[in-house]
């Protein structure tokens, strides 16, 4: 039953980083449209984010799981803590982007995507150093 949790967090981690990777290179060939054009484009790329929300999804569900025989040695394990937190900070992240993306594409869109091009970095920070923590920690 672990190596299927395993391998399903694994998967998790790809779908939501991916998603990350993917919005970053949709601002990079945004940029190179037109206003109206870019607009259009990236406004129909917020559907991307759902892969990043089932992939989330799915890292929080196995991470429960897999933290099964973690739980008692929580408190004298700094770098788990600090993932563990993190990922509350990765998943308010991509809440606020959600809400921030559907303002954008109702209204006010440039002030919106200014917005969520600085979250969406710090939603990337966030899980490549969440990864980062569980290398070391699970080393």
């Amino acid at each position: 039953m672990r190596d299927a949790a395993l391998i399903l967090h694994f998967i998790g981690i790809a779908m939501g980083i991916g998603t990350s990777f993917a919005f970053m290179f949709v601002g990079i060939a945004a940029s190179k449209m037109a206003s109206e054009e870019a607009k259009t484009f990236q406004i129909n790329a917020f559907s991307l984010s759902k892969m990043g929300h089932t992939g989330l999804t799915i890292l929080v569900l196995t991470g429960l799981y897999l933290m099964t025989p973690y739980w008692e040695i929580l408190p004298s394990s700094p770098l788990l803590i600090a993932k563990l937190v993190l990922v509350l900070v990765l998943g308010a992240l991509v809440g606020i982007i959600g809400a921030t993306a559907k303002k954008a594409a109702k209204a006010d869109y440039d002030a919106q995507m200014k917005k969520i091009a600085l979250l969406g970095k710090l939603s990337m920070l966030s899980g490549l150093l969440i990864i980062i923590l569980a290398v070391l920690n699970f080393e």
